[in-house]
């Protein structure tokens, strides 16, 4: 009995060391194994009490409880201790110091795209065109068929088109589609401008990308003429850039209108005296433009012997390469924040 007596007490004054030295969550549980578990020095002890005489074991397994219970008190004291340290710790990790300075807030900006795109449409707004949109994947009638490019034209070599459900699905190459679903839903007169995205199977270099923007305008009406279409454009120009631009235009052909045009503006960059942006020309290629061709206004119903109209496209990452000199369209879309930084 002495023995087990002397065994029970240095157990008891062991574990309280130990446990005196706990400091975290981690090593009170591995604690509380040793010593209070089944397979604890406790249990062991509690097993050796079989081997006394039967006078003696409830002495024994007296003895053992009261030391469990004064082990599990500690636990249980220890165990709020530690989570007290934990939450001042975690108070302290928390703590804010209110005379450190802000930090810097990092706000974002406007794509020099869209920069350049809404201030195109507000100069024809201001010109009394309304803004409109439409799908960018589009039917065939609508982006080549509607616009007088019926399947064995060879004007549709002029587009590398991405289809999605061929003959009939495709991701649209122009926003001239937009012009058709306007007018079918809407009757002279009619002005719209209309931005968007377009794409185009094209292999990718400094002057082209397989997708990007594209703004064109549409107008409607009873007696307008290539003289309306000119005025329009100069407008444009000379709001874009500045207010004594020179333009000048000069023949093309596009299926969908009849006469066809581009025109072009003097080099915002050397004024005309010549530079590598205008390849020392002095003139800088800026946008195409017509007159809708009469079977376009049939198309949707118009009658092109009572109305007329003008249609023109350009390219609003070439206006913004020209207003900021960049010298490669690929930079627009390559994600490169050093690049689209500069014009927060």
């Amino acid at each position: 009995m002495a023995s087990l007596a002397e065994t029970l007490e240095t157990l008891e004054k062991r574990a309280l060391g130990d446990l005196a030295g706990v400091g975290d969550d981690s090593a009170l549980e591995n604690w509380r194994n040793v010593y209070l578990g089944r397979r604890g020095a406790l249990a062991d002890y509690l097993r050796s009490v079989g081997q006394l005489a039967a006078a003696d074991r409830p002495a024994a397994g007296q003895a053992a409880n009261a030391v469990k219970v004064a082990l599990e008190a500690a636990f249980a004291d220890r165990e709020a201790q530690i989570q007290a340290l934990s939450l001042d710790a975690r108070f302290e990790a928390d703590r804010i110091d209110v005379t450190l300075p802000a930090r810097r807030l990092h706000t974002g900006a406007l794509h020099p795209t869209t920069q350049i795109l809404r201030r195109i449409v507000s100069i024809f707004r201001d010109l009394g065109f309304r803004e409109t949109e439409g799908p960018e994947v589009e039917l065939d009638w609508y982006n080549f068929e509607a616009l007088n490019i019926p399947p064995d034209h060879p004007a549709r070599d002029m587009w590398d088109t991405f289809y999605v459900n061929p003959p009939s699905v495709l991701l649209r190459t122009h926003t001239s589609p937009v012009q058709i679903r306007t007018m079918e839903r809407s009757t002279p007169p009619v002005r719209v401008i209309v931005p968007g995205r377009v794409y185009r199977y094209e292999a990718q270099d400094p002057s082209h990308e397989w997708m990007f923007y594209q703004v064109e305008g549409l107008a409607v009406d009873a007696g307008l003429t290539m003289a309306d279409l000119k005025g329009v454009l100069v407008a444009f120009a000379q709001r874009i850039f500045w207010p004594d631009t020179q333009c000048k235009f000069r023949c093309s052909y596009f299926p969908f209108v009849e006469p066809g045009m581009e025109m072009d503006v003097q080099c915002p960059i050397c004024r005309g005296q010549g530079c590598r942006v205008c390849k020392h020309s002095g003139w800088l290629e800026l946008l195409g433009a017509g007159m809708v061709h009469p079977k376009v206004l049939t198309n949707v119903g118009y009658d092109p012997e009572q109305v007329h109209g003008f249609a023109f496209g350009m390219g609003p990452e070439r206006i913004a390469m020209v207003t900021h000199v960049i010298d490669d369209i690929r930079l627009f879309y390559g994600n490169d924040l050093r690049f689209l930084q500069q014009f927060g």
